[in-house]
């Protein structure tokens, strides 16, 4: 009986337990629905509020908050410890009825590392304005950097992290979901938080933001890897360090690559499906530029420094194999440059008179020049190795290109005849494509980890900025890209924004499918 009783005292001690855990799992779902907790992050004065509702299951946040920029955030945080790979997504309201409301203000779908004002996070910010961005701040201090596009107010968004790569999703007006062209590369230790937040952009002014029928979902891993879509983007973004980050200007599921700008930065050119296209820097409809005897056109194009004419690497009616062809900027009758086959176009000479271009064979390649008439070319490198994409000094005295003549591909410059090569990066990376400035005080370089051999595309890849004067070098952004990025020079006129292309690998179901 003495053990009967025990065990009567055990049976009952844990119901008691599951029924308090089950009773605090209520309350939690009471106060918080999905979520575990709610926060201030950063100085948050009065403090924010969560409210509920489970009979509507919406979220209410009121929150004051500077900012979420820079290096530090305000704002108040709806959060749940999560791991691994997850997806969150919601409807958002964020309407306000304050004369004093900012356009900056913001209602987020956030993933974070801690709940320091500093921490890493990526975030899918519904601003005031309208405008939707990615945000995001790749390590504890730094700067925070984002992809913005003006679309209008979307109807409901996501924010996708599989791996390291976060992505953003949205639907402007019920149709499925689907990826926006904005994508970046950061890294999470597990667990983070997850959760939803709002920043009033004031420290004075309390906002409010409504999200209805919200998910947190773990993903699993993509149901067939071989039906990877594959989607390119184009971005502008300033090279200042305090200023906003990448412009979303087009997407779309195909592959298209290495965008210059035209010379009065209203433009962006780049290449598809064998054409070049023009589109408003500002995003819209590409349009095809005609370009009569010709086709099969490659990623290597550019202007002229006086914008009438373009230079672009294609295959002639009458002659088989690429080579380099001169056409009015806004299209018409192609004109042959180069005799000679397999020759690429990289570079105007800022007098407008000479193109440099290479020549791969073999596995190797060098670097040549010629009169924008046509004629005798000149062989500016040699040797078994490669030396490629050649861009000009502003003031043309130098040529800068990348070689492995000394065991890793680096950057190098040489005088504009071909005479006295230097090294001029000297880094554990291997660097690609310079592209000097249009005051010539900074070069662009395209960088892939050490253990990638050549010019791959759909790698992890670091866009850097090479200072001319020192030589030192500091991140600019890191991406999913490599060939077709940036392969021709990609400055626009101001010398404060570049051009290029990422690319995402994004498994077929997560590219248009319904909820």
């Amino acid at each position: 009986m003495k053990r009967f009783g025990q065990f009567h005292v055990l049976l009952l001690l844990c119901v008691y337990v599951l029924l308090s855990l089950d009773a605090t799992a209520q309350d939690n779902h009471a106060q918080f629905g999905i979520f575990d907790g709610q926060a201030d992050v950063g100085r948050v004065l009065p403090p924010g509020i969560l409210t509920y509702s489970v009979a509507n299951g919406t979220y209410a946040i009121s929150s004051g908050g500077a900012d979420l920029w820079a290096a530090t955030d305000a704002f108040h945080f709806a959060w749940k410890k999560v791991s691994g790979d997850v997806s969150l997504t919601a409807d958002i309201n964020l309407s306000s009825s304050s004369a004093s409301a900012s356009s900056n203000r913001k209602a987020l779908l956030m993933f974070r590392q801690t709940m320091d004002a500093d921490s890493a996070y990526a975030d899918a910010a519904l601003h005031g304005s309208g405008e939707t961005a990615l945000q995001y701040r790749g390590g504890k201090g730094e700067t925070t950097q984002d992809i913005a596009f003006n679309i209008g107010t979307p109807k409901r968004i996501r924010i996708e992290k599989r791996g390291d790569v976060f992505t953003l999703f949205i639907s402007m007006s019920g149709e499925p979901l689907h990826q926006t062209g904005a994508s970046i590369k950061l890294h999470l230790d597990g667990p983070f938080y997850a959760g939803i937040g709002v920043c009033a952009h004031s420290e004075t002014v309390v906002e409010k933001a409504i999200f209805s029928h919200v998910e947190l979902k773990q993903l699993e891993p993509p149901q067939n890897t071989a039906k990877l879509a594959l989607y390119s983007t184009l971005q502008t973004i300033a090279i200042d360090e305090n200023a906003r980050g990448a412009w979303m200007v087009y997407t779309q599921r195909a592959r298209f690559d290495a965008p210059n700008w035209s010379r009065d930065g209203k433009s962006l050119i780049f290449t598809q499906d064998g054409h070049l296209w023009t589109i408003p820097a500002t995003g819209g409809t590409p349009s095809m530029i005609e370009m009569d005897g010709v086709s099969d056109c490659t990623g290597s194009h550019g202007l002229s420094p006086d914008g009438k004419w373009l230079a672009a690497t294609c295959t002639g009616a009458n002659n088989p194999g690429r080579r380099v062809y001169i056409v009015p900027s806004i299209g018409g009758k192609a004109r042959l440059v180069t005799e000679n086959p397999d020759s690429y176009f990289h570079s105007w000479s800022p007098d407008g008179k000479t193109i440099a271009f290479t020549r791969p064979s073999h596995g190797s390649g060098n670097i040549y020049s010629i009169s924008v008439e046509g004629g005798a070319e000149t062989a500016l490198t040699s040797g078994t190795g490669i030396s490629d994409d050649p861009d000009y000094s502003p003031d043309g005295r130098y040529i800068y290109f990348n070689s492995d003549r000394t065991g890793t591909m680096q950057i190098w410059r040489m005088l504009a005849n071909g005479a006295d090569p230097k090294q001029i990066t000297f880094d554990e990376k291997n660097n690609w494509t310079p592209h000097p400035s249009p005051d010539g005080e900074s070069i662009l370089i395209l960088s892939y980890d050490k253990d990638v051999t050549g010019h791959p595309a759909n790698k992890d890849v670091a866009l850097r900025i090479l200072n001319a004067s020192d030589g030192k070098i500091r991140p600019l952004v890191n991406i999913v890209g490599g060939a077709g990025t940036d392969n021709v020079p990609n400055w626009a006129p101001d010398g404060k924004h570049l051009a290029f292309v990422s690319y995402q690998m994004l498994p077929d179901e997560d590219t248009g499918s319904t909820e």
